[in-house]
């Protein structure tokens, strides 16, 4: 299922990203749910949903990082 708005992701997204690394979020699961539908597409034995979740994380860690203080921050690279 994608996520038509912010509103509608996990809290584990909403409660420690900033807005625009939930926007990264919410588009790279959206995007990945499609590109995912096939199981034959997917690496290894993870579901759909799954698949997305790790596609979603991996685009936010591409522009965001947490800092020492474990809150998520534009990435300076």
């Amino acid at each position: 299922m994608q996520y038509d708005n912010r509103d509608e992701l996990p809290d584990s997204v909403k409660n420690n990203l900033p807005k625009h690394a939930q926007e990264i979020y919410q588009e790279a699961f959206n995007s990945a749910w499609d590109t995912y539908e096939d199981p034959s597409d997917r690496k290894g034995d993870d579901d759909r949903e799954t698949t997305a979740h790790k596609v979603a994380w991996s685009a936010v860690k591409g522009s965001y990082s947490k800092n020492d203080n474990g809150n998520w921050v534009k990435s300076n690279s």
